[in-house]
């Protein structure tokens, strides 16, 4: 008998989701944006410390900020200086993808908004979406085939 392949888990490339944006908005179209951040916002984000709950993205003089997500400070990296875990961070777009995103915006009532931070080649990105606020039934409507589906499953698996 040959010896078998067991390669060692690799950890996850997720560091955060906003499970809530999923919940409150139909997502239409994705960009993947690129993150300026300081050295001990990327050790927390290494340590699993990010938080996209109450993020935002908003758009200025032709560039955009992620608003409200929320980086903790390490306690032994951030020693030297004060650090502010709720501060704006510059999202790097591209100049043809920030006039999409700025469209969408301004004239088809889009909003834009923060869907996950996960790594891609040593680099922390964002997952950014244009999206459209869903009704309370769309919701409704969404957690019925959710758990339709979880049936179907469970059915699947005794028969």
């Amino acid at each position: 008998m040959g010896k078998a392949n067991k390669k060692a888990k690799a950890p996850s490339a997720t560091i955060a989701q906003n499970r809530k944006a999923r919940h409150e908005y139909h997502l239409e179209e994705h960009f993947e944006a690129g993150l300026v951040l300081e050295g001990w916002e990327v050790k927390s984000m290494r340590a699993g410390k990010a938080n996209l709950s109450e993020a935002y993205v908003l758009l200025k003089d032709g560039e955009a900020f992620l608003f409200g997500a929320r980086i903790e400070p390490l306690n032994t990296a951030s020693t030297h200086i004060t650090p502010d875990p709720i501060r704006t961070r510059k999202l790097l777009l591209n100049r043809r993808e920030l006039s999409i995103i700025y469209s969408g915006v301004q004239k088809d009532g889009f909003t834009c908004v923060p869907v996950s931070l996960y790594w891609k080649k040593g680099f922390a990105k964002c997952d950014i979406a244009l999206a459209k606020g869903k009704q309370k039934f769309d919701k409704r409507a969404t957690e019925k085939e959710r758990d339709w589906n979880r049936q179907k499953q469970r059915l699947m698996r005794q028969g």
